[in-house]
């Protein structure tokens, strides 16, 4: 059974955490995200949860981080100059394997920019925004039945694959409203225990997924957590090469040898076309709505949508070069998805991008007219 809504993208991403199971949130007010602290300050109490508002946004996500070594699913919600605020807290977060999940609602940048107004500018800070070598997932909802899902997701992803989960929206999608259905229940990946004794319990090490077992602390198994290069004992390990490439190998790993499980794409009329636009977020909605008026004139167009921007799929982009004469990147900033698609399509096929910034979206008919002069 399930309900039906009529809410914002934002709610959804609230109301979606709670399904998920978190029962903790530290965040700090900042538009376009606040209606998400909002609605979980006064749900999550509700259902046994607790929320924090911390001084800033350094401070939430080290709660967070705590929070859920004690054993409890958590988050926090932001946007831009937050997030940047938190990228030390994430490359923590990503050495130390804490499952966490970050709302980003994008806005326009840099600095504090145009806090009310829409933009994708985040998404390169959101793959390499903290020092070193380490693998994120990314999610970029479009609609807010995706928000919904998209964060019932990212939750899921993150306790599977022990690492921080972006959920990478937008002021447009954060705050439009549109009927969604919301699910009695939803499918729920739980925190992996150890069998084995607690005398014998190892905190890092790694099963063949890559991953490894998250006991709470105050259960009585020997945890030690650091930022540090470690072992599997989880104490510091900081003079062995080998033994650093073999971790930070293995953090990497465990995203990039799992990218079938994990990436998602929806691609549309793609078959047979000449030109293919690739878009993910709020601009794919005027895509789709560009690419069928195309057909109806004759043209042969297709979309590709990409749901997980992180880890990057590259399979289906090579594909799409390989088929297609060229490729139109479709993104709210001046050009970050874009060099990505460029620098896997490796000359197969013509690489546009049309780029928008200043907080508005892309119009259906602006894309059309695209479409029409590249074919």
């Amino acid at each position: 059974m399930s309900e039906e809504y009529f809410i914002q993208g934002n709610e959804a991403c609230a109301r979606g955490a709670i399904k998920a199971g978190c029962k903790f949130f530290a965040g700090y007010p900042i538009t376009p995200s606040t209606e998400i602290a909002e609605d979980l300050a006064l749900f999550l109490p509700k259902e046994g949860g607790a929320f924090i508002q911390m001084e800033d946004e350094i401070g939430a996500l080290g709660a967070v981080i705590g929070a859920i070594w004690s054993g409890v699913k958590g988050m926090t919600a932001t946007s831009g100059p937050g997030f940047s605020l938190m990228q030390e807290h994430i490359g923590y977060a990503a050495m130390t394997e804490t499952p966490l999940v970050i709302v980003n609602v994008q806005r326009g940048s840099p600095s504090t920019g145009q806090p009310t107004m829409a933009s994708q500018s985040d998404m390169m800070q959101a793959r390499w925004g903290s020092h070193g070598d380490y693998e994120i997932i990314a999610l970029s909802p479009s609609s807010v039945q995706e928000c919904f899902d998209f964060t019932v997701e990212a939750f899921n992803l993150a306790e599977k694959y022990r690492v921080p989960v972006f959920v990478m929206g937008d002021e447009t999608v954060g705050h439009m409203r549109e009927k969604i259905s919301i699910p009695d229940t939803v499918e729920i990946v739980p925190r992996e225990m150890p069998e084995e004794p607690k005398e014998e319990f190892l905190p890092y090490k790694a099963k063949e997924t890559g991953t490894s077992k998250m006991p709470p602390f105050g259960e009585g198994y020997n945890l030690h957590i650091t930022g540090l290069t470690h072992n599997e004992q989880g104490y510091p390990d900081t003079s062995s090469p080998i033994d650093h490439s073999k971790l930070v190998k293995r953090l990497c790993n465990k995203i990039l040898k799992n990218r079938n499980d994990i990436v998602r794409v929806r691609e549309e009329f793609c078959e047979d076309a000449d030109v293919i636009l690739i878009s993910y977020g709020g601009p794919s909605r005027s895509v789709a709505t560009a690419v069928k008026k195309a057909r109806a004139e004759g043209i042969k167009a297709g979309y590709m949508k990409i749901d997980t921007p992180w880890p990057f799929p590259e399979d289906h982009i090579k594909k799409a070069a390989k088929t297609a004469k060229k490729l139109i990147v479709i993104e709210m900033n001046l050009g970050q998805m874009f060099y990505e698609v460029q620098r896997v399509a490796s000359g197969n096929a013509e690489v546009e991008l049309m780029g928008k910034i200043g907080g508005e979206i892309h119009k259906p008919l602006e894309i059309l007219e695209k479409i029409e002069k590249s074919v």
